[in-house]
């Protein structure tokens, strides 16, 4: 397991963060996974309040004693953000209480997707006020936020210089957030990506399309390499079943050095890949197309056929697009079937794509039942 300094906290954490969103089964369960990702080297815990039970099965698990000791690790929860102190105050006290611990390492203000939400951060008497005040006794070391909100959004919550670090999206097949991971670094921030396999594609259960074009290496490893190659990068999430399914993201936990040749040329294959199986019709994400008059979102609409076309994740192509209408500002946007014709993106796509033909498609490709967010 390597280890690097999580920006401005100081913190060394592990290089894979033991994320508990999904799947723990138990608190039985919860705890042989636990013990299992201390004992391999793993000394970042994180979980939210909208993670089920996770916050107490943690809880539950450090008072039933696992062999490092609760010094030795670091715990982040993370608490939606509010438009009053008074709220957030009493769901810092129900993590404590659930976690049962006497402070947090780091606390992450959970989803700051939106301006709206950035304007409750920024209020006088806003969520802010109780984090500092937690912050001035001690039951909270260090905050952050955690964001699935659009790169504009993100660069201005940076800009703000009240975090200290940042959770957010990126992976090899998701760069767009490349500069808020810049900008983060430039200010000293930790970087802590989310999901690098499930939102990343999916990768722990890659089609064989795509399994052929990263040989020799796996999909998972690949983009688990893309990652940990990056300095600006501090740590990525893992969120594991049970203890087995640990061991394919933590085979390259001691891997953080830059791409080796060999890895270099997999990933300039794919590109080369993609880039001759969707000829003139790939979208390549430069999102002039944008604002949509009917709220579709182009470019990650075309991102999701790019990916079904031409590696063949569909399956991920179908998660994600699912969600569109159906959750809210965690994924925001309107399907592809939205569409009126008329015309306003084409003359700003620098491909000449013909956006409203491609969006049909995707829809056709993607849509079916919707999808809402695992907790909910």
């Amino acid at each position: 397991m390597k280890y690097r300094r999580f920006g401005k906290t100081g913190l060394d954490l592990s290089v894979v963060a033991l994320c508990t969103k999904k799947k723990l089964a138990s608190a039985e369960t919860a705890y042989q996974t636990l013990q299992a990702a201390v004992s391999l080297g793993i000394n970042h815990l994180e979980t939210a309040q909208g993670y089920g039970h996770s916050e107490q099965y943690i809880g539950a698990a450090l008072q039933n004693g696992l062999t490092v000791p609760r010094s030795q690790l670091y715990i982040t929860t993370k608490l939606p953000p509010t438009p009053d102190a008074a709220t957030m105050a009493q769901r810092i006290d129900q993590s404590l209480d659930r976690l049962q611990v006497d402070y947090l390492d780091a606390l992450a203000v959970h989803g700051l997707n939106t301006w709206e939400h950035l304007a409750w951060v920024e209020a006088e008497q806003g969520c802010m006020q109780a984090i500092q005040q937690a912050m001035s006794d001690g039951r909270v070391r260090h905050v952050g936020f955690s964001t699935h909100g659009a790169l504009d959004v993100i660069l201005a919550v940076i800009k703000t210089d009240l975090f200290e670090f940042v959770n957010l999206h990126y992976s090899y097949f998701f760069q767009r957030n490349a500069p808020a991971i810049d900008l983060a670094y430039d200010n000293d921030m930790g970087v802590f990506i989310i999901s690098p396999a499930d939102k990343g594609g999916l990768l722990y259960t890659p089609p064989p399309t795509l399994e052929q074009q990263c040989q020799p290496f796996s999909p998972l490893e690949l983009n688990y390499r893309f990652l940990l190659s990056d300095p600006r990068i501090t740590t990525l999430s893992v969120g594991p079943a049970n203890a087995s399914e640990l061991m394919p993201p933590l085979a390259v936990a001691d891997r953080d050095g830059p791409l080796s040749p060999a890895e270099a040329s997999a990933f300039a294959r794919l590109e080369a890949y993609q880039v001759a199986v969707l000829g003139r019709d790939r979208c390549s994400q430069c999102y002039a197309c944008l604002p949509c008059p009917e709220e579709i979102h182009i470019p990650e609409v075309l991102r999701l056929r790019n990916l079904a076309i031409a590696f063949d994740m569909t399956q991920f192509g179908q998660y994600r697009y699912r969600m569109f209408e159906n959750a809210g500002h965690w994924f925001p946007g309107n399907k592809a079937i939205r569409c009126t014709d008329c015309g306003d993106c084409l003359p700003r796509c620098p491909e000449t794509l013909d956006i409203p033909t491609l969006l049909r498609d995707t829809h056709q490709r993607l849509n079916g039942a919707s999808r809402r967010r695992l907790w909910e």
